[in-house]
């Protein structure tokens, strides 16, 4: 198993994820520089950590496990920014733009974990 993380497309979806998420949280409110700005940027670059954590690890289950993670940090994501939209703090351009990169992180991160889900089945 490759430990180069960053040849997975998950991630570099994810890393592109963060980008948009920094970019688009600039012009939140200043009252939500440790509220929700905080949040979302987080969560988001917790995605892309837990997937390059998890592939450093040593086994496949360990790997997998830290893919669960990124996909709960994802979710969250996309909840906070339902949030962001809801408040008006990201407009409908905005929101599309960034339900678009989550939906694309999203599959291939689900793709990712069937794949080592199938491994390890097979191994054991």
């Amino acid at each position: 198993m490759s430990t180069d993380y960053k040849d997975l497309a998950a991630w570099q979806y994810a890393m592109r994820l963060v980008r948009e998420v920094y970019g688009c949280t600039r012009s939140f409110p200043r009252e939500e520089l440790f509220g929700l700005r905080s949040q979302m940027r987080r969560a988001a670059v917790s995605i892309a950590s837990n997937i390059a954590e998890g592939k450093g690890r040593y086994s496949q289950k360990e790997l997998l496990q830290f893919l669960y993670k990124a996909r709960g940090s994802l979710l969250e994501l996309e909840t906070q920014l339902c949030i962001a939209h809801d408040l008006a703090y990201v407009d409908d351009t905005g929101n599309r733009a960034l339900s678009t990169s989550v939906l694309a992180v999203m599959r291939t991160l689900n793709g990712l974990i069937k794949r080592f889900q199938n491994e390890i089945r097979t191994v054991s």
